[in-house]
């Protein structure tokens, strides 16, 4: 018998639903939500009960029993930073989610997930949410102690579309150096390193190009004085940061194709700050290519952004030079949310556990052994394999001093 799955994807102005018998979709639908619709709510909190009751709804209305559901799995919302992986929604990752510092609509996804499970009666799981950390040390430091760099990006869909195309190309996701940018309200770029994101820009609310919605980094000088202006309350900065940046700060609207529509009709200044967003992305692209210090096999574009071509080709001019680019238009989300689910009814992997408190990555902490780290546990590691590699092989700067014969220390500066 085939198992029967129900997908979930909240998203900031959407609720998709899917059902699955196995990895063959049944049924899906995207309700939009107006703002109109979202106005009586203050947060992303209080829309629970409306969206899991869209939810319930819908299946009536196809007359789908719920309780002949097999397994539930939902968005992951902005919980603490953990392993990529699918987790069961047990108590303490429920309450987690529901007394989320941040608030975003990927919150509910495991909310309802659980509800509906446990009218079911079976487990319910959310798979690779946004706080997927998997980081090395050095990336996740910035000139401020108490400002580090957050890993938050669109882990599921990047995950999916990676692994999609390592199964085109022959090969394992984890043999592969990728570059993955994802566009869509939010953008991020990362940097996956033999199946690992070592590197990545902050799609909420962090650094990273500027996006239909999110103003991306800011120079920090002169955000300070906005902050301090006395012209804008906290909410409005926030706002400006996450909401009504980007290209709705500078033309009054998210939606790219009506900017395309604009520019059509000769717009300059909707053509300018269209290609500033996708030179800002370029430049993220760039970046991680630093990360894999210059070894990638391929660029991949996606999100709902990646179905202008006219976009995708202004990014790829810029950034052709560093691999091959391969576009995966639009979200893979909740397909890759089934196969998770799938994965773990079939018993090919295990539900990872969540945990109350995350590993102890506070850079202050790596010299204190009496406390747990996990960066120092990575950060020695990595040291380890540091200096077996320097005994393999000598640097390319020894090799051409050998090779002139000229002592080192004849290129020490002098004043």
């Amino acid at each position: 018998m085939p198992f029967r799955i129900l997908a979930i994807n909240p998203g900031s102005t959407s609720t998709k639903i899917a059902l699955y018998e196995d990895d063959k979709e049944l049924k899906s639908v995207s309700f939009q939500h107006t703002i109109e619709e979202l106005a009586p709510f203050n947060n992303a909190a209080e829309q629970y009960e409306w969206r899991r009751d869209i939810v319930l709804n819908y299946l009536d209305s196809v007359g789908f029993d719920y309780k002949k559901l097999d397994a539930v799995i939902g968005r992951g919302g902005l919980v603490h930073p953990l392993e990529s992986g699918t987790y069961e929604v047990t108590d303490i990752l429920r309450k987690d989610l529901l007394n989320a510092k941040r608030q975003h609509a990927s919150n509910l996804g495991g909310l309802i997930a659980r509800d509906i499970a446990d009218r079911a009666g079976v487990k319910a799981y959310i798979a690779d949410p946004v706080t997927v950390d998997e980081m090395i040390p050095y990336a996740r430091i910035s000139g401020l102690p108490q400002l580090p760099r957050l890993s938050i990006m669109h882990a599921l869909n990047q995950k999916a579309v990676a692994r999609r195309y390592a199964d085109e190309v022959g090969a394992r996701y984890e043999d592969l150096n990728l570059i993955v940018c994802h566009m869509g309200g939010g953008t991020s770029v990362g940097a996956h390193r033999k199946g690992r994101v070592i590197d990545t820009t902050n799609g909420f609310n962090g650094s990273g190009p500027f996006t239909p919605e999110r103003s991306g980094s800011l120079p920090p000088g002169q955000l300070v004085d906005l902050c301090f202006s006395g012209e804008y309350s906290y909410e409005e900065i926030a706002k400006m940061v996450h909401g009504k940046g980007g290209l709705f700060a500078h033309l009054g609207t998210s939606s790219v194709p009506e900017i395309l529509d604009r520019i059509d009709r000769g717009d300059l200044h909707a053509m300018l700050i269209l290609r500033a967003m996708c030179y800002t992305t370029a430049k993220a692209i760039g970046e991680m290519a630093v990360s894999l210090k210059g070894h990638v096999d391929a660029i991949l574009l996606t999100g709902g952004v990646a179905h202008s071509r006219r976009l995708t080709d202004f990014i790829a001019q810029h950034v052709d030079f560093i691999a091959p680019i391969y576009v995966y238009p639009g979200e893979n989300e909740l397909e890759s949310l089934a196969l998770n689910a799938l994965s773990v009814l079939n018993g090919d992997r295990e539900a990872m556990v969540y945990t109350a408190e995350p590993d102890n990555n506070d850079p202050g902490d790596i010299n204190d052994t009496q406390k747990p780290s996990k960066l120092r546990e990575i950060l020695a590691a990595s040291v380890i394999a540091a200096n077996r590699a320097t005994l393999k092989r000598m640097t390319a700067v020894r090799q051409y001093l050998r090779k002139l014969r000229i002592p080192r220390n004849n290129l020490t500066p002098r004043n």
